[in-house]
């Protein structure tokens, strides 16, 4: 089949990776795509939310399968819009319509459908520059660390944990007044913090059946030891040890079922990706966010531990057939390092000229190399365009392994001022080895 994956980042060039590995690829097609993406398939100079060129690539293209890979086309009403044409109301989609969507283009939607259908979350409310002063005083209410989430998409970075009243007052005065995520914190949820330890869950589902693939644990925040403030995300492990057959059972039950349950009742017909971030709270799973498309970098390490056939997944999620879907899982462990430019996620510089990736240029069974900021220079040099710039996944037998072959190709890759943690899956190494001397 002809496959056109919208999207550019690293998550995007890692379903790239997978679904050229598959017989039943005939051309991919990614829109835009990046130099990564270049040698799997054919680049297409198409914004993601150039609905009109994607419909025009679906027909000239005959295109048999769309795989979105971000939020912003999806919120944005990707899926709605081609509905709209006889010529490709047809054509499957991986990724939710609008209406699923605000489960990730709008935290306060997404927590009033949690405490709707009994999905375990953290208390929270919602504020706008209308009701401030309420906000203020419900600030002084809450035990410090707290938590503001901009309502609205803004990449990756619309979450702040304040330590202390002052600083949240301080942060919700210049979300809600002085837009500091723009129109995205117009509204802003405040809930409690959660204390535990993080954990990312991705299912697939056809809007009747669901299939959870491998689970991950991201690193948020750019400093060692999970300092300084958020990101997109600096590095994911899979799998998680604390995510046995007890604690997963938890998850489906408590969160799985009911989110699937609930959007079959709010009439929701989502054919897509769901990743829900939870947190562990001591044994018991909450849900700090919904996303409607997997996670990035988690999908870096993920996606190489699915065994069976990836397109065939996706096709059957397209055609609401997913019954007929067996997930088949590597037992490996495989770990993404995130290299980012120097500055991120504050300012940084771009066009900084790559070095070391020619000869890295090629998976060797123990690691590979995804490309997320990067685009071509005149002289076919690879280089920087954007904060985060490679995902370095490493496989190994161990988590050790896996993090020795990340690294490894880590350390042979450099630019000016590139920036990356060294200490990503410390804190799962520790878990596994605390759990060897129980």
């Amino acid at each position: 089949m002809n496959i056109l994956l919208i999207g550019s980042g690293g998550r995007e060039h890692a379903f790239a990776w997978k679904i050229s590995q598959s017989n039943l690829c005939n051309q991919l097609f990614v829109a835009p795509g990046n130099p990564g993406t270049a040698g799997l398939g054919k680049n297409l100079n198409i914004s993601i939310t150039d609905f009109e060129g994607i419909k025009a690539t679906c027909i000239g293209q005959n295109i048999d399968l769309i795989v979105v890979g971000p939020e912003e086309p999806l919120v944005k009403g990707l899926r709605d819009y081609l509905k709209g044409f006889p010529e490709t109301k047809a054509i499957p989609l991986v990724g939710p319509g609008k209406d699923g969507a605000l489960l990730e283009g709008s935290k306060d939607f997404s927590k009033g459908f949690m405490i709707k259908y009994g999905i375990p979350t953290a208390a929270y409310q919602t504020f706008t520059k209308d009701n401030l002063e309420d906000g203020l005083k419900f600030i002084e209410s809450q035990s410090p660390p707290i938590v503001l989430k901009a309502d609205g998409l803004a990449a990756g970075k619309g979450v702040l944990i304040c330590a202390n009243h002052a600083d949240a007052k301080m942060q919700l005065g210049e979300m809600l007044l002085g837009k500091k995520f723009g129109e995205a914190s117009s509204r802003v949820v405040i809930e409690e913090f959660l204390v535990g330890i993080e954990l990312s869950v991705f299912v697939a589902t056809d809007g009747d059946d669901y299939v959870i693939l491998p689970e991950a644990k991201d690193y948020k925040r750019i400093g060692e030891n999970d300092t300084g403030p958020n990101t997109g995300g600096m590095g994911a492990v899979s799998p998680v040890p604390f995510a046995d057959e007890s604690f997963m059972s938890k998850v489906e039950n408590r969160i799985v079922k009911p989110t699937m349950s609930g959007l079959k009742k709010e009439g929701i017909d989502y054919r897509g990706f769901l990743f829900i971030g939870l947190m562990n709270r001591e044994g018991d799973p909450y849900v700090i966010e919904y996303n409607v498309r997997m996670g990035d970098p988690e999908t870096q390490a993920v996606l190489p531990r699915i065994k069976s056939d990836f397109v065939e997944l996706l096709s059957h999620m397209g055609n609401k057939t997913l019954n007929e879907y067996k997930l088949l899982v590597n037992n490996f462990v495989s770990t993404t390092v995130v290299m980012v430019a120097g500055g991120y996620p504050g300012s940084y510089e771009k066009g900084k000229t790559i070095i070391g990736l020619s000869s890295s240029n090629q998976e060797t069974g123990l690691s590979v190399v995804f490309h997320a900021g990067t685009k071509e220079g005149e002289n076919g040099e690879i280089l920087t365009n954007g904060g985060r710039v490679l995902g370095i996944t490493g496989q190994g037998e161990t988590i050790q392994s896996a993090l020795s072959n990340a690294y490894d190709r880590v350390d042979k890759i450099h630019w000016e001022a590139v920036n990356f943690r060294r200490d990503i899956g410390q804190d799962i190494l520790k878990l596994t080895i605390d759990a060897s001397h129980q």
